[in-house]
């Protein structure tokens, strides 16, 4: 009979493949402010939390009330930070689309208003606001996306720290294995073409190679569907000769 694939085991959605939990420290979002106020908050501390790569800088504002926030680069115990109307367009400080200039790099931008922060969270990661419109900020992306977004989102401005986080090389399987335990990651994969016949559809045979076509139709059974799913097309492209008939 052999045993299920690595993919529907996987969505069993059992819990050795869910993300860990343990470590958590709170939400990193922003304090829910009206954009008409201006606070003032200083950041008292600089921590890491399990998965995730950036660090968090837990900020107290002039309320009282705490948040943590990935910490933009160059931020360090005992800096001061601006949020609301007011704000200064300065590394850190928290403003809305509309009051950020063209051209400033700015990070942890807000999809929808007031959800606290959703887009470029990630260690290193910076997105450039790219024009105002009517419809709202453009805003453009490291892949070299654009997206619009509504003007009353907020943003922080600078890159987010811990740029080199990948420069360093794991080294050792074992440390690997544990980032990705903690970002929910399944770590090792073995390939397809490498096991054996009874474990996967491309397994099998003296050579690795899966000794047939790789694309399954979309109403294959789900134990043989595996490869290309459905495709429309596959291979390399050929243009038709004009002047041949069909």
């Amino acid at each position: 009979m052999g045993k299920r694939t690595l993919v529907r085991r996987r969505g069993r959605g059992g819990k050795q493949f869910r993300a860990v939990i343990v470590g958590k420290i709170a939400p990193a979002k922003y304090p829910n402010f009206k954009l008409e106020d201006h606070h003032i908050g200083k950041v008292v501390d600089i921590v890491h939390e399990r998965g995730r790569d950036a660090p968090l800088a837990k900020i107290r504002f002039d309320d009282g009330r705490y948040s943590y926030v990935p910490a933009p680069d160059g931020t360090i115990v005992g800096s001061t930070i601006e949020a609301g109307t007011g704000a200064t367009a300065r590394a850190g400080n928290i403003m809305s689309l509309e009051s950020i200039p063209d051209g400033t790099i700015v990070c942890n931008i807000e999809k929808n208003a007031g959800d606290g922060g959703k887009l470029i969270k990630s260690a290193g990661s910076s997105a450039v606001v790219f024009a105002h419109g009517t419809e709202g900020v453009t805003i453009k992306f490291p892949s070299g996306k654009f997206l619009t977004l509504n003007q009353k989102c907020r943003a922080m401005i600078g890159a987010i720290a811990g740029a080199g986080r990948k420069e360093k090389p794991f080294l050792k399987a074992g440390l690997r294995a544990k980032y990705m335990q903690a970002h929910g990651r399944l770590y090792p994969t073995v390939r397809g073409i490498a096991q054996a016949a009874v474990y996967h559809p491309h397994g099998g045979g003296r050579h690795q190679h899966i000794g047939r076509q790789s694309s399954v139709g979309r109403t294959t059974p789900p134990g043989r569907k595996v490869g290309n799913i459905a495709p429309r097309k596959t291979g390399r492209g050929r243009i038709k000769d004009p002047n041949q008939q069909a």
